[in-house]
């Protein structure tokens, strides 16, 4: 399950894709937070972890706000998912970036259970990457076409 930490980075970075999409260079904060309903305190620590891993960037000030750094569609669930909640695989000893072996596990070559959640993760992950801030808009966009 996605952490609301996430779902909230991931409501903030398609809101901000839409307003680049409608021209805006900047969002502020406060915008965000309004039409997103995410809590403005708890959006600023969410921000600031996707600026420092260069997502986003910021300006200061008058006219200030925050923009991407990256293109929607360079900016991936998966990405997002492990920068706020870690591994992916449901046992670490599947887990790409935070690999740990099982401490019951005899032999991890062949135990069927690592083979089986490693598929599981494997199917996850190629979803994830798949699904872009960029593709999230435009899922959005058909979606509202095709309820008029």
């Amino acid at each position: 399950m996605l952490s609301k930490k996430s779902k909230y980075a991931i409501n903030a970075l398609v809101y901000l894709a839409r307003r680049a999409k409608e021209g805006a260079e900047k969002v502020q904060i406060a915008e965000i937070s309004e039409e997103q309903n995410i809590p403005k305190k708890f959006l600023e620590a969410i921000l600031l972890d996707l600026k420092n891993a260069g997502i986003l960037g910021s300006k200061m000030g008058r006219g200030g706000g925050y923009y991407f750094r990256r293109l929607p569609r360079e900016v991936n669930l998966a990405e997002i998912h492990r920068l706020f909640d870690g591994a992916i695989g449901l046992l670490s000893c599947v887990t790409y970036q935070y690999y740990e072996k099982c401490e019951e596990c005899i032999d991890e070559e062949s135990c069927g259970i690592r083979e089986a959640i490693l598929e599981v993760r494997n199917s996850t992950v190629e979803i994830l990457k798949r699904n872009t801030i960029e593709e999230i808009l435009n899922r959005e966009d058909i979606l509202k076409r095709s309820r008029k």
